[in-house]
């Protein structure tokens, strides 16, 4: 029971890791410049981009453990 537990886990914490990086990618291009948004969005975009490398470092992470049980 405990390694389906695990199993379904890890799946799900490295499906969010996943959806953080696609989120990180998009922020980088909007910080970057790669759009037509102001100065205001590209520094939140920035921001945010930081804040989704942590989240997808965090659930990589996570998906590592439950991989490892």
């Amino acid at each position: 029971m405990d390694s389906i537990k695990n199993t379904v886990n890890q799946a799900s914490e490295s499906f969010q890791g996943a959806m953080s990086g696609t989120s990180k990618q998009g922020n980088e291009e909007v910080a970057k410049g790669h759009t037509d948004a102001n100065a205001t969005t590209r520094l939140t975009a920035a921001k945010d981009a930081a804040s989704d490398k942590v989240h997808e470092k965090k659930h990589d992470t996570k998906s590592d453990v439950y991989a490892n049980k």
